[in-house]
């Protein structure tokens, strides 16, 4: 009988070893697991171990500070003094009466052109009409009485002559010739005195000519009026009567100045002559050329006796431009050029600190330091109250609020085309020193 084609094979499992100390089959691939597991964590434990040291050092490794940098190169420099200030006309007349009354004409308009001559305002005359004829009654008067007092006189002449022919022929007596000489002395002088009230009736009349022929006024020049202040019909005081009435302005808007007020510390840089370029916040970016003409010689105080005291001097600068017509009053801002140094090496402003021997402080922040140290001697705690960020944020916009284009001259030890530091200001000014690592910042620079 032949055997079948297909039979199921099977293989005999391996006898398990029951002896003691034999392994058994499956005991080595969990050592080797085991093992493979606790190298995995040795190394993952010496990489943490390896961070944690290389973070360390990291941190204790002086950071690059970022920067900015710009050539040096020689420029010509322009020392500027800038003051802010309004602009007002050269020549401009306040229009104030001499007389007081009620207006029954006022021909002219807020704006209106006048020429000199022109009628500007006319005051009630009546009064001052009847006062002057007063005046010349009495000078009428007073040579009516002169007239008495020159015949009275001339009648106690001829007494005094007979009196004495009389006397000298013994036939009156010394009384009676001295009755006569006083008679006459006082008719003289009488006399005279109606000369004089005369002549005081006549500067009475002069004077009332004068009030009447002022009530009415005319412009003193060619102008434009800027200022309207009082109306037909309104009454007005005199200017010997207090200040009196300012009834309009008169200026030559043609003819204009840029009135400005420099500080105590820069004014002795500005002479009169000096070029000086005028902003007119009304023209935007317009730039007005103008000259310094006059510097006051007596400063004014603001603030006097507190922390912020200031003294300005006013500057005026004639407008050279006059293709604009500017108004009283625009708000301007005047750069003064005080001197000019040609074909020097010269750095961006913002580039340039100063420290004051070993200290790391620039020179704003050691006199905020003073004045924080006098605020505590006194007592006032309200100088420790101060927000440092919003202070350190002032000074570094300050510094920054540096036009590009202001450059100071450097005399030694920088050359045409060297790299200098140009930004940033906190960086110039209390985080490098010597040695320092910086990085070029590219982003600064955008």
């Amino acid at each position: 009988m032949q055997p079948a084609l297909h039979q199921q094979v099977t293989t005999p499992s391996p006898a398990k070893t029951t002896g003691a100390g034999a392994p058994t089959p499956t005991a080595a691939p969990r050592r080797r697991k085991s093992r493979r597991r606790r190298y995995i964590l040795i190394g993952i434990g010496a990489l943490i171990l390896l961070w944690i040291v290389g973070a360390v050092i990291a941190s204790k490794r002086e950071k690059p500070i970022p920067v900015t940098t710009e050539k040096a190169a020689k420029r010509t420099i322009v020392q500027l003094v800038s003051a802010t200030g309004k602009v007002q006309p050269e020549t401009e007349v306040k229009i104030s009466p001499e007389v007081a009354g009620e207006i029954i004409e006022l021909p002219v308009i807020d704006g209106a052109q006048v020429k000199k001559g022109d009628l500007l305002v006319k005051v009630r005359p009546d009064s001052y009409k009847a006062l002057l004829e007063q005046q010349e009654a009495a000078i009428s008067s007073a040579k009516a009485t002169n007239l008495q007092q020159k015949a009275t006189m001339m009648k106690t002449e001829q007494d005094l002559k007979r009196a004495d022919d009389m006397y000298s022929k013994k036939t009156i007596s010394i009384q009676e010739y001295n009755t006569a000489q006083a008679a006459y002395d006082v008719a003289k002088n009488t006399f005279e005195s109606s000369l004089h009230e005369i002549e005081r009736a006549q500067a009475g009349s002069s004077q009332a000519r004068d009030q009447l022929s002022k009530t009415t006024i005319y412009s003193p020049i060619d102008g434009t009026v800027t200022i309207l202040n009082s109306k037909l019909g309104e009454r007005i005081v005199a200017t010997n009567q207090f200040a009196g009435t300012e009834v309009m302005r008169v200026a030559d808007l043609g003819h204009m100045e840029a009135r400005v007020d420099v500080n105590e510390n820069d004014v002795v840089n500005v002479k009169v002559g000096d070029k000086a370029t005028v902003k007119v916040d009304a023209y935007g970016d317009r730039k007005f050329h103008g000259t310094v003409y006059q510097i006051a010689n007596t400063g004014t105080t603001t603030g006097a006796g507190t922390q912020e005291e200031v003294t300005n001097f006013q500057v005026k600068i004639r407008i050279d431009d006059h293709d604009v017509l500017l108004r009283p009053g625009l708000s301007c801002t005047a750069d003064i050029e005080t001197d000019m140094v040609k074909d020097v090496v010269a750095v961006p402003m913002q580039a340039v600190t100063i420290r004051i021997g070993d200290s790391n402080l620039s020179p704003e922040e050691i006199e905020k330091k003073k004045e924080k140290i006098a605020q505590r001697d006194k007592g006032d705690n309200s100088a420790d109250l101060v927000n440092e960020r919003q202070e350190k944020a002032t000074q570094k916009g300050d510094r920054e609020k540096l036009a590009d284009d202001t450059y100071m001259e450097i005399k030694t030890g920088v050359l045409p085309g060297d790299e200098v530091i140009s930004g940033s200001y906190s960086a110039i000014s209390r985080k490098l020193k010597d040695g320092a690592k910086v990085t070029y910042d590219k982003e600064a620079t955008k």
